[in-house]
């Protein structure tokens, strides 16, 4: 029963991630309740994040609304301050980093009720390729160490920084997570952090619920999502703060 219930948060977690973010924020309180410790459960969940973003990535590539080239290239300052992150979890004060992410995802409910054209257009803009870089490297180091809601920040600062409309946020967030979790995994696995029964079980669910969300996000298109990650990010944001 025990992991029938991992496979089922796996599907809600891979659904929600791929069209929203935050599917940790279900699993990662699930495997402590079974009994895992935080940094246990941490390590297992990136099993599921993996084997998810593979189905993501291929869904999105194969309807072409994946922008490959911005990527690759922003896919390599994350997958740097994944190192980071993952290196430096232990000495996080996570108290007061839950605080300020907290804050941070409600300020991003209110732009995505106040400037819906943020979302649901492409715009051209000047990309600053370094500061762009940048953010992407500071975002890697928070998904190194700890991944819930890493999704909401990629798909701010893909809208904010590069134009690019929810549907593409997403593809582009689902490659870019994809390329750096296969390291933070090899750490946790490296310091006998992961449970690979469980976490296979939870791939296995978040697989399915990763090929759902990509057909939805890509079927539904940015009105209908920029809805849904309201709704995340509130949820998201309220439970960090209690």
């Amino acid at each position: 029963m025990l992991y029938i219930l991992i496979f089922l948060s796996g599907i809600a977690s891979g659904f929600l991630n791929v069209v929203a973010g935050g599917g940790s924020l279900i699993t990662l309180p699930l495997l402590t309740m079974l009994g895992m410790g935080i940094d246990i459960a941490n390590g297992t969940n990136r099993i599921a994040i993996l084997l998810q973003n593979i189905v993501a990535v291929r869904n999105f590539h194969k309807n072409r609304v994946l922008p490959v080239k911005t990527a690759l290239l922003y896919a390599v300052p994350a997958a740097i301050g994944s190192i980071v992150g993952t290196a430096i979890v232990v000495d996080i004060n996570k108290d007061l980093l839950k605080k300020i992410v907290g804050v941070v995802l409600l300020i991003m409910a209110v732009f995505l009720l106040s400037k819906p054209k943020m979302w649901t257009e492409e715009r051209k803009k000047s990309v600053n390729v370094f500061l762009t870089a940048f953010v992407f490297f500071c975002i890697g180091v928070y998904g190194g160490f700890i991944q819930a809601g890493v999704g909401f920040f990629f798909i701010f600062f893909t809208a904010t920084l590069l134009g690019f409309d929810l549907v593409r946020n997403n593809a582009l967030k689902v490659f870019i997570v994809l390329a750096y979790t296969p390291i933070s995994l090899l750490i946790f696995v490296l310091n006998g952090k992961v449970e690979p029964l469980a976490g296979l079980i939870l791939g296995l669910g978040s697989m399915l619920g990763a090929s759902m969300g990509a057909r939805f996000a890509i079927k539904k298109g940015a009105n209908w999502l920029r809805f849904i990650v309201f709704a995340a990010v509130i949820v998201s944001g309220i439970s960090y703060l209690i």
